[in-house]
């Protein structure tokens, strides 16, 4: 009697297993290389997105040497006229230029003043000791501006080296230790407006406030340029001067800048002030450059602070790429002509 073997199939059966595992590796071919073109995919738009930011940055980069060589410009031409007087009538700080690339893009750029503003590092001098005028002037900015959250000495604090409060309104180590996650005082000068946030008692609000009328310059004792300060820096020169005579001399500073320190002080909202030119000038040495750059439906943003030196060469000492919304002036189209 003859036995089949207990597993034994037919060659049409076999034939049907081996379609099915040429089906299954097909399958599995296919899945591997989908996956695979995927991921190429994924690489290729990383590729792309990388060579597109880099482009922009490299045209902010051409935004900022743009910009640069318009305030050479502006301090060659004070310098021809021998008045070296910086004004916010002066054509560097009336609009944001507009640079048409090409097909794919724009470059807009605009110039802000820094020089009327007051100093936070001013605040402590190089040697540590607090600046009563500069102190002052803040303690004044705050009340016109309506602020009551924060305290200057909050602001001394942060950039004195010591680990004590100046004052029971000061704020150390001990208060920012405490918040979650804690961090502690910088002990030096400010590096960045946006450091404020930071200081006790400080809010989005209080900051959004605060921001336009200060500046953290590394270079202290510059002075506030009275043709750039807004009414309320100007209001914190002297506790006295008013809502409406701050406005009045920005109304006649508007019609006229003022080209000596004298004439700022002899107008008629000073009289019996006893108003000193102290901590007080005509010009501007810090300047933010803000760029934003919209290429190939990207868009770059850059801030540049830039110093003008005595000899009117140009440098840019620090960049952030982390802002954004901050052109703001009237738009004026330069042609390539």
């Amino acid at each position: 009697m003859v036995t089949r073997p207990p597993f034994h199939t037919s060659p049409k059966q076999q034939q049907g297993v081996a379609l099915i595992m040429v089906l299954l590796a097909m399958a599995l071919v296919v899945m591997l290389a989908s996956g695979m073109t995927q991921q190429q995919s994924v690489r290729v738009f990383k590729a792309g997105h990388y060579l597109a930011q880099q482009q922009g940055r490299s045209i902010a980069l051409g935004a900022e040497a743009f910009a640069r060589q318009i305030l050479m410009r502006d301090f060659e031409e004070d310098k021809e006229e021998n008045l070296l007087v910086d004004s916010l009538d002066e054509f560097w700080a009336m609009n944001a230029a507009i640079l048409p690339l090409d097909a794919n893009g724009v470059a807009e750029v605009q110039i802000d003043d820094l020089g009327g503003r007051i100093n936070l590092n001013d605040l402590v001098s190089a040697n540590g000791q607090v600046d009563p005028i500069t102190k002052d002037r803040l303690t004044r900015l705050l009340i016109a501006l309506g602020i009551t959250g924060i305290s200057v000495d909050a602001l001394v604090d942060w950039i004195d080296a010591d680990d004590q409060t100046i004052s029971a309104y000061g704020a150390e180590d001990g208060q920012y230790l405490m918040a979650e996650p804690g961090f502690r005082a910088a002990n030096q000068p400010f590096v960045s407006v946006s450091e404020l946030r930071l200081i006790e008692g400080m809010t989005e609000e209080i900051y959004v406030a605060l921001r336009p009328h200060v500046a953290t310059l590394p270079v202290r004792g510059i002075g506030i340029n009275v043709n750039t300060a807004t009414a309320e820096v100007l209001m914190s020169l002297n506790e006295e001067l008013t809502t409406t005579q701050a406005k009045s001399i920005l109304e006649r500073r508007e019609e006229e800048r003022f080209e000596s320190l004298q004439d700022f002080l002899a107008l008629p909202e000073f009289a019996g002030l006893g108003l000193k030119p102290v901590g007080l000038g005509l010009q501007t040495r810090f300047f933010e450059v803000v760029s934003r750059i919209t290429y190939d439906n990207r868009v770059v943003n850059m801030v540049s602070t830039v110093f003008r030196d005595q000899e009117g060469n140009v440098r840019t000492v620090h960049r952030d790429t982390g802002q954004k919304n901050r052109i703001t002036k009237e738009p004026f189209t330069i042609s390539e002509g």
